[in-house]
């Protein structure tokens, strides 16, 4: 029996989930679609565009080819709903700042004017974790009555990242230095959400440090990797692609540059959500991760 869809939104697929990490999209349609929400394609979406790259290079840009995507779904009628941090960061505050400054807006607009396009702020942009939580879309709950096989027996540390709740006096997140409600949301699919050293801090991969200094960004993913192995997590879940790139594929590289092995399974909330609805590793592509997630994955089956 199809599942009645109470809301609907333009996915917005971002970069990094489509080709580095397909379970990440695959998941995001095939669980939401069990909580009542469904993601539209957002077609002929770009790039963010990335923050730390086209944001710190040419704010002009940056504002117009996030306008261009919210245009898009402007034209479909639905808010945003996405998965990445860093396109929630572009995406989310592009949209902020046109609506509430005239002279921005309208310089924006006479760009778009050119691809006959015009922004008019009329829809709102949403990460798909904050509306698992938010209890007027779905909340705990009703994650927590999607499970059909509880991840009981697994420690699952957290990340939140680092833009998607930050600058505080603009999101809406609530506590920015030790939030919690992530974890809410991992403990409702069964598994014990384990507490660690430094959880706010960041990655290693933000503001681009992982494209102009490899070893500085793996130093810090090293340190956050020895902090979760402390508290003796068999996961660490995370709401962001690019944060999965470099947990993930940044153990391959700690390992070929500082000779450690983690072997630290590395899922995506939707993928570790995916799991407790009763979804396989093979439709949630997690073979494809540069770390085997055997040793999670057998705890839960």
């Amino acid at each position: 029996m199809a599942t009645h869809m109470e809301h609907s939104y333009a996915f917005f697929l971002g970069c990094i989930a489509p080709n580095r990490y397909p379970g990440c999209e695959a998941s995001a349609i095939k669980t939401s679609a069990k909580l009542g929400i469904e993601l539209l394609p957002l077609k002929g979406a770009s790039c963010c565009p990335a923050p730390g790259a086209f944001g710190s290079i040419d704010l002009n840009v940056w504002y117009a080819m996030a306008a261009r995507n919210l245009c898009l779904a402007e034209e479909m009628g639905k808010d945003i709903a996405l998965i990445c941090n860093g396109c929630y960061k572009s995406i989310w505050e592009v949209n902020h700042k046109l609506k509430h400054n005239d002279e921005l807006r309208d310089g924006v607009n006479e760009v778009l004017a050119e691809i006959d396009m015009q922004y008019k702020g009329t829809i709102n942009v949403w990460h798909l974790a904050e509306l698992y939580y938010d209890d007027k879309i779905c909340g705990v709950k009703k994650v927590a009555d999607s499970v059909t096989r509880p991840l009981t027996g697994t420690k699952v540390a957290v990340h939140y990242g680092c833009h998607l709740m930050k600058p505080q006096k603009d999101r809406h997140f609530g506590d920015t230095e030790n939030p919690m409600w992530l974890e809410e949301l991992v403990g409702a699919l069964g598994a014990e959400p384990v507490q660690y050293r430094n959880k706010m801090q960041c990655c290693g991969a933000g503001g681009g440090v992982r494209g102009y200094d490899l070893l500085h960004a793996l130093d810090i993913t090293n340190e956050k990797l020895i902090n979760i192995k402390e508290a003796g997590a068999d996961a660490l879940t995370e709401v962001c692609p690019f944060c999965q790139l470099q947990f993930d594929r940044g153990q391959v590289e700690i390992a070929q540059n500082f000779g450690k092995k983690y072997n630290l399974p590395i899922l995506h909330f939707n993928e570790l959500l995916g799991l407790a609805q009763g979804m396989t590793p093979a439709e949630l592509a997690i073979d494809l991760h540069a770390v085997d997630c055997t040793s999670f994955l057998e705890k839960i089956q």
